[in-house]
């Protein structure tokens, strides 16, 4: 596993303080919090960044957060993919932990294209536990970083939505952009 993706397995303790930034989009306001290298720990369609900061993994969470005008390619990845540019989020890096499932998953999560959704079922097929569809509905659900992890591309069969944690107004907006 690489930390330039989900996270790292080496027991890193909390960073003091990270860093976070606002910027408006076209769904409302998106907040990013990133560590001191500029992995992205928690981000979501929020003006609170402690919304965030209570969803990142205890041996990961800041505590203290600073704000800033800009996180440089985090927030020139986030305006670019609400402007169209919908792999501008593909090499931001990400460091969540939790168990192996989940990291396993979040990095699956990962590579499903933009404009090509999967379901729960096949979310679960893809991690490499077919039958473990609670489980991959679990890494969506527990996903710190948000658009960066895209578990909104994740939806029940059939078609319905499923759960989001930014509301389903968000989730729907997000599938359309991407042409879904």
């Amino acid at each position: 596993m690489t930390e330039q993706t989900i996270g790292s397995r080496s027991g890193r303790i909390s960073t003091r303080t990270a860093d976070f930034a606002t910027v408006q989009t076209p769904i409302g306001p998106f907040t990013a919090i990133v560590d001191d290298e500029g992995a992205v720990l928690g981000s979501g369609w929020t003006a609170d960044p402690e919304d965030l900061r209570t969803v990142i993994h205890p041996a990961l969470r800041p505590s203290q957060l600073r704000q800033r005008d800009s996180l440089g390619a985090v927030t020139t990845a986030i305006v670019d993919y609400h402007r169209g540019g919908l792999t501008a989020i593909d090499e931001i890096p990400v460091r969540q932990r939790s168990g192996e499932f989940l990291e396993h998953a979040w990095e699956v999560l990962r590579k499903v294209p933009a404009g090509n959704p999967v379901t729960y079922t096949e979310f679960a097929a893809i991690s490499g536990r077919p039958d473990a569809t609670r489980a991959a509905a679990n890494a969506c659900a527990r996903n710190a970083a948000a658009l960066f992890v895209p578990c909104h591309r994740v939806f029940r069969i059939g078609g319905g939505l499923g759960g989001f944690r930014w509301g389903l107004p968000v989730k729907r907006w997000l599938l359309d952009h991407e042409g879904h």
